[in-house]
């Protein structure tokens, strides 16, 4: 794996943040395709298949692996390198894509690893690994929202990720578990077991407008949670901009509803 990159930060804003990421000359960052705000003048932008973390002895085919680990995550085949070409520092920027919070983890101080949700890692210092993590149980896999497949962060530099409104930590102790919304995981430590649980309730299954499942997470490690899934923004906002509002909409309740109104 390639040496990483050090880079300092600030953070700016409170629920639509963006980050800029001071560079010396020849320090890189990492991000997703449309993911930059501003740039100063000297840095050099690259597009790369991957996340250019693979070694130089890899090659053409070490590159389209890297790819091929993000096509299987839903993201684009292709990140964005920002390389300070000139002799100062420089600066490059990076906005959230939604209201909520950026978080900055070195993984060196995470035990070298971080699993996080497909679409949480926003960017990073040239030399982490942006791979992927196989949900190894079928429940999760198949009700915990985000598949089979999460994002795999590995490395010691700089990472930063997004999560959707307000941003909670925990550290879980051994055998320590947490109840969760599906939606609502940001990331955790490896050590955190991950599995999806049936709700014990049909009534409140049906009624209740939480779902069928729910996650639990038992200790120990870090986990990171947010209160407003970008998927829930968008069915509220689609729920709003297509029908009137319902008290019940969250449950069986406001389908029925809808289709009494004519509404589909």
């Amino acid at each position: 794996m390639a040496g990483m990159h050090e880079v300092d930060y600030k953070i700016f804003g409170d629920d639509m943040q963006f980050v800029e990421v001071e560079l010396d000359p020849n320090e890189a960052a990492i991000a997703e395709a449309g993911g930059m705000m501003y740039m100063d003048d000297g840095i050099q932008m690259e597009t790369i298949f991957g996340d250019g973390s693979a070694s130089p002895g890899g090659g053409f085919f070490g590159a389209l692996a890297g790819a091929g680990k993000r096509l299987l995550t839903g993201e684009s085949l292709f990140m964005t390198v920002f390389m300070n070409a000139g002799t100062g520092k420089r600066r490059v920027a990076f906005g959230a894509p939604y209201p909520g919070k950026i978080l900055p983890l070195k993984l060196s101080d995470l035990g070298g690893e971080l699993i996080a949700q497909k679409d949480s890692f926003l960017a990073a210092a040239k030399g982490v690994s942006i791979g992927i993590a196989f949900q190894k149980k079928i429940g999760v896999g198949l009700f915990g929202g985000e598949g089979f497949i999460m994002q795999r962060l590995q490395g010691d530099g700089l990472t930063f990720i997004h999560a959707g409104g307000t941003l909670y930590e925990r550290t879980l102790a051994p055998g320590e578990t947490i109840k969760v919304d599906t939606g609502c995981i940001v990331a955790f430590q490896p050590t955190v077991d991950y599995d999806i649980q049936l709700q014990r309730s049909i009534k409140s299954a049906l009624f209740g407008g939480e779902g069928l499942f729910f996650a639990t997470l038992r200790g120990p490690g870090r986990i990171w949670l947010q209160s407003l899934p970008f998927s829930r923004l968008a069915n509220r906002i689609v729920a709003a901009s297509g029908s009137r509002g319902r008290k019940e909409e969250g449950s069986i309740l406001g389908g029925l509803g809808n289709l009494l109104d004519g509404d589909s």
